[in-house]
């Protein structure tokens, strides 16, 4: 009883609080939806407010009848918020990964010849997706914020920043290695905020929360939502969580996770790759500190394609449908969707583009739409991994698979089929908040090593390419010629 690790799992769409047991089974989950705003085209909004009655909500009802030893954290990267430090008032709504509000603020930052040094110390391109860009704005669109922000009241933090701050009492200002290293503001070589990164976005350092390994003391629980008072003890943003649970410690394991977007991270070692393809180089984890570095290929519409499928254009009632549906289509069809609904990810980086169809035919259809949706997951995945070849990443020799999408078994084998990788599934396909209790139970002490969280680990099913050469030269033909008039 006393060695149970409760996670939040702050996402994207929906907060969950889930008990795991030692050996990682799951005693409790309980989960809320959490709303999206959208005020204007490319712009994707999130109450902080919402996020904070739900994170409390679901705490309290997945803790009933447990003891909890230690508390994770894992939550949607790059989302932003900035709020008082004397009232705890948020600003402003939360500015979403996805939002492109800021492009041509990050245009005007490449013109200024900013890239290279920004790509230097952080790893990253320079594209709204970044928490930088959108401190900027809030700093210059929030009436008299700027001014509060140099008096020293006002406080940024992503999403695990903003619950611990709560969570705490307000006692804890903190984030992880990872989360601050999806900032575009943190030198991921030093471990540092990084003063003239500060200085070109003009952000003021007082700002920026203290910077702790992903096992580490964030700050005690306040006794009012769990009376016990547990430490928060394990922090790591979605894809780096996924990471650990996905049990990828050596140089050259991968993973890909596939829910609203879709996210594919090599564990590179202690050497920060630089990327000469538009991935990421970023920090996979930092333990004892150590930070162990990843290239990632951040890939924006994956589940999204298929809610489209599902909310805009009503072919399917639930986003269960689309294998069945998407089975019934010829393999050799010639439709192809780009989903570029926020523009396109790694490895192009256009916060411009917008999605497309091509490929119809007079007799293109719902199946033909479906199938055309689930490969499009395939194809970006594709993308991503050629990028990292290029890039001199030592060769996987398979890939972890793990998200909402993943119980598609058509998706998993159209993964194998076209990256000719084997891919694997694990037994639990939830490792984002896996890895949190993972991380959790370092910190508390449950855990002593990477080696006795990596035990639990287990395969369910692998999937080996089978797919005739031909038809996939013809189906990536088609793709890579889609993406080229599309970007065109």
């Amino acid at each position: 009883m006393t060695e149970n690790v409760l996670v939040v799992d702050q996402g994207t769409t929906t907060t969950r609080g889930i008990v795991y047991g030692r050996s990682g089974r799951v005693m409790h989950e309980t989960r809320r939806s959490l709303r999206q705003i959208y005020p204007a085209p490319g712009y994707v909004e999130q109450d902080p407010d919402d996020i904070w009655t739900d994170a409390q909500a679901v705490i309290r009802e997945a803790s009933v009848g447990h003891t909890i030893a230690a508390v994770g954290i894992t939550n949607q990267r790059e989302t932003t918020i900035l709020w008082d430090r004397n009232t705890g008032r948020q600003v402003h709504n939360a500015i979403a990964w996805q939002d492109r509000r800021t492009a041509d603020m990050c245009d005007q930052i490449v013109a200024q010849g900013y890239a290279d040094l920004i790509a230097e110390r952080t790893g990253l391109v320079v594209d709204p997706y970044f928490s930088a860009s959108k401190i900027a704005w809030l700093l210059d669109n929030v009436r008299g914020l700027r001014d509060r922000a140099l008096r020293g009241d006002i406080l940024f933090g992503t999403v695990d920043s903003y619950l611990i701050w709560r969570l705490t009492g307000r006692e804890a200002h903190v984030t992880d290695a990872t989360n601050a290293a999806r900032t575009m503001l943190y030198n991921i070589h030093r471990g540092e905020w990084d003063q003239e990164l500060l200085d070109i976005w003009r952000i003021p350092p007082a700002m920026m929360p203290q910077v702790l390994d992903c096992a580490a003391e964030f700050g005690r629980v306040r006794e009012d939502i769990l009376p016990n008072r547990p430490m928060i003890c394990g922090v790591a943003g979605d894809q780096h969580a996924a990471t650990v649970g996905q049990a990828c410690f050596e140089a050259g394991a991968m993973k890909a996770t596939y829910g609203t977007g879709a996210f594919l991270v090599m564990n590179t070692g202690t050497t920060a790759i630089t990327s000469r393809n538009r991935l990421l180089t970023t920090v996979a984890y930092r333990l004892n500190g150590q930070t162990t570095f990843a290239l990632e290929g951040s890939i924006f519409n994956a589940g999204t394609t298929v809610q489209w499928l599902r909310d805009e254009l009503k072919i399917i009632e639930r986003s269960e449908e689309i294998e069945w549906l998407a089975s019934q289509a010829s393999a050799d069809s010639e439709v192809v969707i780009v989903p570029a609904f926020t523009g396109l990810g790694a490895p192009h980086w256009r916060a411009d583009a917008l999605g497309a169809v091509f490929g119809l035919t007079r007799d293109a259809g719902q199946a033909e739409l479906a199938r055309a949706a689930l490969e499009s997951v395939a194809f970006q995945t594709l993308d991503v991994l050629q990028a990292m070849q290029a890039d001199g990443a030592p060769r996987a020799t398979e890939l972890r698979i793990d998200g909402g999408m993943v119980d598609n078994n058509m998706l998993a084998q159209m993964l194998a089929d076209y990256s000719g990788y084997n891919v694997v599934r694990p037994r639990i396909t939830e490792t984002t908040a896996l890895g949190a209790a993972f991380l959790a139970s370092l910190g508390a002490g449950i855990f002593r090593n990477l080696d006795e969280v990596r035990q639990y680990w287990r395969s369910d099913r692998e999937f080996r390419p089978y797919i005739p050469e031909d038809l996939k030269g013809r189906k990536i033909a088609r793709w890579n010629n889609a993406v080229r008039r599309l970007l065109a």
